[in-house]
């Protein structure tokens, strides 16, 4: 692509931001906008100037004071809902050219991390991949990952993402009983030194188990990955045609 069809693809919204509107043809993704360090006022004129050119988006890790004034706007008309509790917001409209066909597995050791799972989770239902989740299942009761994992294999899934906070063991484990590949996500679950996930991460770096891993709390770059798995698959409706897109 020369520089000036990369330019003339850019969606410019005043002088703060230029939307990359062609990444979904391009690798198959749509941008994720990222809420956090923008302005209610910025993230609002994105939205705004997507939703107008016909673009669909999703936000990540909104703040109180920006889902506020999203409330306020889908009151006046921008066709916004949040998902995931709250993490994310989807404006409504296409992210790509056709949804995703796969099925991911999504495990998480405790209860708290079940916020950052739910966040990986709504990332790929918008994108149109299967999701199946075991929650609860940490490495402190193995004979509930063994019962779990047992269930999640009959899915078949292509990928697991495995979050884990404390000492970040339970991707390791689940690497070494499962087919497919493992994506560990270290979670800011935990207590004193190395309790925000810096010794999930250095754990999970270190597994004797053939893993990936990705940046603490990292839910929707992992989400990504995961779904890049299955780009070049386009969804097949009945008698072999395309399915549409979500919006």
């Amino acid at each position: 692509m020369t520089a000036r069809r990369a330019r003339g693809r850019e969606l410019r919204v005043r002088a703060y931001a230029r939307l990359d509107r062609d990444r979904a043809r391009r690798i198959g993704l749509p941008e994720v906008v990222l809420a956090e360090g923008k302005s209610s006022e910025q993230l609002l004129g994105i939205l705004r100037a997507l939703s107008a050119g016909g673009h669909g988006a999703l936000v990540s890790r909104p703040t109180s004071e920006q889902r506020k004034a999203l409330a306020v706007a889908r009151r006046a008309g921008l066709a916004v809902r949040e998902l995931a509790g709250g993490r994310l917001v989807r404006l409504r409209g296409p992210l790509g050219p056709v949804p995703l066909v796969g099925t991911v597995a999504i495990v998480a050791a405790g209860t708290s991390d079940v916020a950052l799972a739910e966040e990986a989770r709504a990332v790929l239902v918008e994108l149109g991949v299967r999701v199946v989740r075991a929650y609860d299942v940490g490495v402190a009761g193995l004979h509930r990952l063994l019962r779990a994992l047992d269930e999640l294999e009959r899915h078949r899934p292509s990928i697991y993402l495995v979050f884990a906070g404390r000492e970040g063991a339970l991707p390791t484990v689940v690497s070494g009983l499962v087919r497919s590949p493992v994506v560990g996500v270290p979670t800011s679950v935990g207590y004193g030194r190395g309790g925000s996930g810096e010794a999930a991460l250095l754990a999970m770096l270190q597994s004797c188990a053939p893993i990936g891993v990705v940046n603490i709390d990292a839910a929707v770059p992992a989400a990504l990955f995961a779904a890049h798995h299955f780009v070049g698959r386009p969804a097949r409706g009945t008698r072999g045609r395309p399915r549409r897109a979500r919006s």
